[in-house]
C-alpha cells in the first residue's frame, strides 16, 4: 500500500494508568504529530468521554459540521481502559459533532482496540482534516511506527476486515491486533456506526462490537479514512501498572464473585447476552412494536432469550470483549446463513444480536428470529447503527400507514408492517444510498421536514399542520433517534431520554427497569433525585474506559439493605476501590459523581454553543408520554382509565374514549414540565435548563469563553421564545 505518511516513535511507557499522549492525525495534510496530554486537562477531565469532550471543543466551532475538515474525531480510553484485573475494561468512547445532532454526540464501544492503542502509548487519538484520497492508519506498537496509507478499498467492511486480522496477526503465535473500521452504509446515511473488530483467539475468528450511536462512522467516511488497524504484542496483564496490584485484583476478584453468584439467577447474560431482556421488557409493556404504538406481543415467545442461547448462541467458549470480565455478555453465533438480502445463501458469523438490535425488528413487526440475525449482520458490515436504522424506517412505515408517505415517494416500495420483504427492500436501498433510500438514510428530524413538504404539495394541507402530525409519533428527539424501549408507562425514562445531552438514548440514564418493572421510585421525589444522580454515575464509566453493566445488571445481593437499593452501592464501591488502588488515591463516590458532572457540564456547554440545549430541545414526542391514537388507546384501555382515575385522581364517568385519551395525553404532558422544573433546578441549571453562573463556578468553567456561551444561549432562549409567540415554526 502507498504510504502517504509515517512517523517513527517511541512508546510511552503507561503508570497509574496513563500514557499521558495523544496521537493527532490531520488528514487533509496527511501529518501524523505526537503531543501531551496537558495536565489540567488530565486533571479536571479524566479520561475517555472527558478527553473526547475536549478534544471537540478546542477544535470546533458553532459552525462546525460533521463533514467540515475541522471536525474531530476523538477516541479515547480512560485510567482503567485494559486493565485485567477487573471487570468489562475494554471499552473506549468515540466522539465528534454528529451529523444527527449537529452537536457533540459519543458512543462507547468495547473489544481489544483501545487497549492495544494504550499499550503502544497513547491515551487519545484527535482525526482532523478530510483527505483527497482514501487512507487508512497503522499503528505498529510492536516496532514504534505509525503510517497513513492507501486504503485497501473504498469502505470498509467486516468480511475484508477479518482478511486484514488474519495477515496482521501472522502464522505462529497470535497477534494482538484490532481494526476500528465503518462500511458502506456509513457513507450513504448519517447514522453510520464503526466496527471495533479484534481477533478472537478461541473462536479462531474476528469478533466486532459497534460504536453505534449518533453517526461516527458517517464521520469517518466524510473524512476519507478507511479504518485504523493496531498491534501490540506487549502482554495485556496488568499492563497499567497500577499503584497497588494485591488490593486491586483483590476488589476485582470480589466483583467476579458478585456474577458468579447472582448473573445465573438473574439475567443469565454469560447465556443469552442482552437477548435475554426480550422477555422482561415484553412482560412489562416496553419492548417497541410498530413504532411504538403497542410494547407487547404474545408472538414474542419466538423471538425470547431462551430460543437465542439454545438456536444460535455457541456455549462453552467464554465471551468477555476483553480479558478479566466474567459477564461474558459478548454472545455470538459462529455459523449463520443468511436467508434474505444481497448476500442470501452466504454463512456468516454473526456477533449479538444485542436487545436492541432484536427490539428494533419487533418495531417493525417482525417476529423471525432468523431475519433479526440477519439484520444484525447486514448493520455491522454496511457499518450503520441498528437502532436509528430500525427506528427511522419504523417512522417511515407509520406515516406510509397515515398515507403521509406514498409509494410515489419510496419509488415503489411497499412500507407494510411485519413484512420482510418490505423492510428488507427499503433497508438496503437506504444503506445503498439507492433512492428513496438516500433520503431515508438522513434520520427522523430532516425526514419530517421533507415528508411534510411533499405531503403538503400532494394534498393541499400545510406543511405545519403534517410536520406537527409526523411529531407526534417521529421518536427523535435532539435529532438522534430512540433506542428500543417504550416509555408511555415510565415517567423517569421519558426524562432519561429528553434530558440527555446527546440524545435519547440508554447510556446517560437507563431508569425504564427501576421505575417501570421494580417500581423502586414510585414517587416524583425520586424520579426527580434519580434524573439527577444516575446520569452523572452512568457517565463516569465513559471517563475511565468501564463497562457499566456489571454495575447496573448484576444487583449485589447486599443492595437490599441500603438506602437506595437501585443505586447498587456495594458494587458502586468495588468501582472506588479500582480507582485508588490503581491511582493512589483516597476518593469518595462524592469525588467519582464530581469528576463525571465537570464532563457532564462541558457536554452541555457545547450543545448551548452549538444553538442547543435549552428547554425546548428537552421535548420529547407525544408517543413517548402517552398514546397518539386511538387504536393505542383502546390497546390498554383498562389500564389507562385505571391510570387517570387512581394515579391522575381524574373523574371519567361520561366521558367519551376520545375525551379520555384528551385527558390521558395532557395530564401526561404536564407532568414532563413538572419533571423538567424539578430535574433542572436539581442540576443547578434555570428553568430553560442552562448552567446558572454559580453552577459553573463550583464546576470550575469561569473563564470567559464559557461564560460566554451561557450569556448567548439565554439569548438564544429569548429569541426563540418570541417566535413561538409569534407563531413561526421554527423545525421548518
Amino acid at each position: 500500500m502507498k504510504v502517504y505518511g509515517e512517523l517513527g516513535y517511541t512508546p510511552a511507557k503507561v503508570e497509574k494508568g496513563y500514557a499521558d499522549r495523544i496521537l493527532r492525525i490531520d488528514l487533509t495534510s496527511h501529518t501524523i504529530t505526537i503531543e501531551e496530554v496537558p495536565a489540567e486537562m488530565k486533571q479536571r477531565l479524566v479520561g475517555g468521554r472527558g478527553y473526547c469532550l475536549q478534544l471537540v471543543f478546542d477544535g470546533t466551532t458553532a459552525e462546525t459540521r460533521f463533514d467540515s475538515p475541522e471536525n474531530v474525531l476523538a477516541l479515547a480510553g480512560g485510567p482503567f481502559c485494559g486493565e485485567t484485573a477487573f471487570v468489562g475494561t475494554g471499552k473506549f468512547i468515540a466522539g465528534t459533532i454528529s451529523p444527527l445532532t449537529d452537536s457533540f454526540c459519543d458512543s462507547n464501544v468495547g473489544g481489544h482496540f483501545f487497549p492495544l492503542v494504550k499499550l503502544s502509548g497513547f491515551d487519545a487519538i484527535a482525526i482532523t482534516g478530510n483527505s483527497d484520497k482514501n487512507v487508512m492508519v497503522l499503528i505498529d506498537g510492536d516496532k514504534g511506527e505509525i503510517s497513513l496509507r492507501e486504503a485497501p478499498s473504498a469502505h470498509g467492511s467486516l468480511l475484508e476486515a477479518d482478511g486484514l486480522l488474519e495477515d496482521w496477526k501472522g502464522d505462529g503465535q497470535v497477534r494482538n491486533v484490532a481494526i476500528l473500521t465503518t462500511g458502506k452504509g456509513a457513507e450513504h446515511t448519517w447514522f453510520g456506526c464503526l466496527n471495533s473488530i479484534y481477533y478472537d483467539a478461541k473462536r479462531k475468528r474476528g469478533r466486532a462490537k459497534q460504536a453505534g450511536r449518533g453517526g461516527t462512522g458517517t464521520v469517518m467516511q466524510a473524512k476519507g479514512l478507511w479504518g485504523i488497524a493496531v498491534r501490540n504484542n506487549r502482554s495485556k496483564s496488568l499492563a497499567n501498572l497500577p499503584v497497588d496490584v494485591e488490593r486491586l485484583r483483590k476488589v476485582g476478584n470480589q466483583l467476579r464473585g458478585v456474577i458468579r453468584e447472582v448473573d445465573p439467577k438473574a439475567l443469565r447474560m454469560a447465556w443469552q447476552g442482552t437477548t435475554s431482556l426480550i422477555d422482561m421488557m415484553n412482560a412489562a409493556h416496553i419492548l417497541p412494536i410498530n413504532n411504538y404504538q403497542y410494547n407487547q406481543s404474545e408472538k414474542t415467545s419466538r423471538i425470547s432469550g431462551d430460543v437465542f442461547e439454545h438456536k444460535y448462541f455457541e456455549q462453552g467458549v467464554p465471551d468477555g470483549c476483553f480479558p478479566g470480565c466474567n459477564l461474558a455478555c459478548t454472545k455470538g453465533c459462529d455459523a449463520h446463513v443468511l436467508g434474505t438480502g444481497p448476500c442470501a445463501g452466504k454463512q456468516v458469523a454473526v456477533d449479538g444480536p444485542e436487545y436492541e438490535t432484536a427490539a428494533a425488528v419487533t418495531n417493525l413487526g417482525i417476529f423471525d428470529p432468523d431475519y433479526i440475525m440477519d439484520y444484525a449482520w447486514y448493520c455491522d458490515e454496511y457499518g450503520v447503527d441498528t437502532i436509528s436504522a430500525g427506528v427511522t424506517l419504523s417512522f417511515l412505515f407509520e406515516a406510509f400507514e397515515q398515507g403521509l408517505v406514498t409509494e410515489e415517494d419510496t419509488g415503489g416500495i411497499p412500507l407494510r408492517w411485519g413484512k420482510e420483504e418490505d423492510v428488507s427492500a427499503i433497508f438496503h436501498a437506504m444503506c445503498e444510498g439507492d433512492g428513496f433510500g438516500a433520503v431515508a438514510g438522513r434520520g427522523i428530524r430532516y425526514l419530517k421536514a421533507w415528508i411534510a413538504k411533499r405531503a403538503s404539495e400532494r394534498t393541499g394541507r400545510e406543511p405545519d399542520e403534517i410536520f406537527e402530525e409526523l411529531s407526534k409519533f417521529g421518536m427523535e428527539c435532539k435529532g438522534l433517534e430512540f433506542s428500543m424501549y417504550g416509555t408511555k408507562e415510565s415517567l423517569a425514562q421519558q426524562g432519561g431520554y429528553g434530558f440527555s445531552l446527546k440524545g435519547p438514548q440508554h447510556d446517560e440514564a437507563w431508569l425504564i427497569a427501576l421505575d417501570q418493572v421494580k417500581n423502586e421510585m414510585p414517587t416524583f421525589k425520586q424520579k426527580a433525585r434519580a434524573l439527577n444522580w444516575f446520569p452523572l454515575f452512568r457517565t463516569w464509566f465513559n471517563l475511565v474506559g468501564l463497562c457499566k453493566l456489571p454495575w447496573i445488571d448484576v444487583r449485589h445481593p447486599d443492595a437490599q439493605y441500603t438506602e437506595i437499593p437501585a443505586r447498587n452501592m456495594p458494587t458502586a464501591e468495588y468501582y472506588v476501590e479500582l480507582v485508588n488502588a490503581t491511582l493512589g488515591t483516597d476518593k469518595t463516590i462524592e469525588d467519582l459523581i464530581f469528576d463525571s458532572e465537570v464532563s457532564y457540564t462541558l457536554h452541555k456547554l457545547i450543545n448551548l454553543r452549538q444553538g442547543f440545549g435549552i428547554r425546548e430541545d428537552d421535548a420529547i414526542p407525544l408517543r413517548a408520554m402517552a398514546p397518539v391514537y386511538m387504536n393505542e388507546f383502546l390497546d390498554r384501555k383498562d389500564h389507562y382509565e385505571k391510570y387517570l382515575t387512581e394515579s391522575a385522581s381524574m373523574v371519567i364517568e361520561g366521558k367519551s374514549d376520545e375525551e379520555k385519551l384528551d385527558m390521558l395525553q395532557e395530564y401526561r404532558r404536564l407532568q414532563y414540565e413538572k419533571l423538567c422544573d424539578a430535574v433542572y433546578d436539581a442540576k443547578g441549571w434555570d428553568p430553560e435548563g442552562i448552567p446558572r453562573k454559580g453552577t459553573l463556578m463550583r464546576l470550575g468553567f469561569n473563564d470567559p469563553k464559557y461564560l460566554s456561551i451561557v450569556d448567548g444561549a439565554r439569548e438564544n432562549a429569548t429569541k426563540r421564545a418570541e417566535l413561538r409567540k409569534s407563531g413561526k415554526k421554527l423545525a421548518n
